[in-house]
């Protein structure tokens, strides 16, 4: 019998998901405002200590990590690792931004003895990815993107009848922030188009402009990490995003040209994230997860953009909306059943084929530059 939470870290809330493996229980099921826990980090730990009050001792709990850690307990996490997974500048801590509320819950699960807390990597730091479609990157999905990756497997597997290493997909994560892509070859992640590395999302325009970045970095005084959070399909539909919530923008765009610009970016951009992964990876289902994929509308017109991608191309590929159990997002029961398998649970194999245990190294390691060196003064600061 094992015990298990997982804790997915999102722009609008923070989802907690947690299972018994023996009976099925759900242990708890729910989400918290983002800026509740940039407020107060600590609500997070209360919360899982009222869980471990009511439901006895959890085996294992994967916590929340920005870009990652090599998988890990929390209590060996070094400062250095912590303020990597949620780099930042000075400036921007001094700004407060969501980050530093997820940096300072993640020292508090590292000095909370009483809680079973493991921190997991990001994309980047999997061995089953070539070390080529690594370099120059940072942002290849972060950690909480392989919870999304590890539910879509259970999923496939448990459709299809066969084991994890066996499943081929991309599983897309649609989230209020950025849409991710994720290629998984022979049950292991190989690749990934993911948030400021991938095409536009709802609120990030993604990958920059090589002389757009240049045109910024010498205009702006401080090129803060907010700018990566603009330019997305919201921006391109002329909408305030925290005003106008994506139901509305999913509903004007069927009524405003404007607005169905801004929508038709978003839904062609999820469709060359997929394709951009055809090199690496012959996915045999698709998974469409995140904020948006619950809004039946948009799911439909995905779904339908794609199948009408891969048709042209003479693929026959599954589109699916990938089912969860929890009200809570779908990335909080995918990291649950992470924490179940590191535990030894009914995943244990899951977390085996996706060689979690073997994820190593840091999201500067593959920075391929002249100046690759400064890299080494940015990462002292931000410690």
């Amino acid at each position: 019998m094992v015990k298990a939470v997982g804790i997915d870290s999102g722009t609008k809330s923070m989802d907690v998901f947690g299972f018994d493996d023996e009976t099925g229980e759900v242990i708890i099921d729910t989400a918290v405002d983002r800026n509740k826990v940039t407020e107060n980090p600590g609500v997070i730990v209360e919360l899982l200590r009222e869980v471990q009050g009511e439901h006895g001792k959890i085996d294992a709990i994967v916590g929340p990590c920005g870009y990652g850690i090599p998988l890990k307990p929390a209590r060996e996490a070094t400062d250095e690792e912590i303020a990597l997974a949620t780099f930042i500048t000075e400036a921007d801590v001094r700004r407060r931004l969501k980050i530093v509320g997820l940096r300072e819950l993640m020292l508090l699960l590292r000095e909370a003895e009483d809680l079973n807390v493991y921190f997991t990597p990001g994309v980047i730091h999997l061995p089953t990815v070539s070390e080529w479609r690594k370099a120059n990157r940072i942002d290849l999905g972060t950690a909480d993107k392989v919870f999304t990756v590890a539910l879509a497997m259970v999923r496939e597997a448990e459709r299809k009848g066969m084991p994890y290493s066996e499943t081929n997909l991309i599983a897309v994560e649609v989230g209020f922030a950025y849409t991710s892509a994720m290629a998984v070859k022979n049950g292991q992640i190989v690749d990934a188009m993911a948030g400021t590395a991938g095409f536009p999302g709802y609120l990030g325009m993604g990958f920059m402009d090589g002389e757009l970045a240049y045109a910024l970095a010498n205009s702006l005084e401080d090129f803060g990490k907010m700018v990566l959070f603009q330019g997305g399909a919201s921006y391109i539909a002329g909408i305030d995003p925290f005003s106008v919530p994506p139901e509305e923008f999913v509903k004007l765009a069927k009524e405003d040209e404007n607005v169905r610009k801004g929508y038709t970016a978003m839904i062609e951009a999820i469709v060359k994230d997929v394709f951009a992964l055809l090199p690496s990876a012959r996915p045999e289902s698709v998974y469409i997860s995140g904020r948006f994929s619950r809004i039946p509308e948009f799911f439909g017109d995905v779904k339908e953009a794609l199948e009408n991608a891969f048709e042209t191309y003479g693929f026959s590929v599954d589109v699916l909306k990938l089912e969860s159990r929890a009200k809570a997002k779908e990335a909080a029961e995918g990291s649950a059943i992470i924490a179940n398998g590191i535990a030894g649970g009914k995943y244990r194999e899951l977390v085996e084929t996706l060689r979690l245990r073997e994820s190593s190294g840091s999201i500067f390691d593959w920075v391929k530059l002249k100046e690759r060196n400064k890299l080494r003064i940015f990462e002292e600061l931000i410690l």
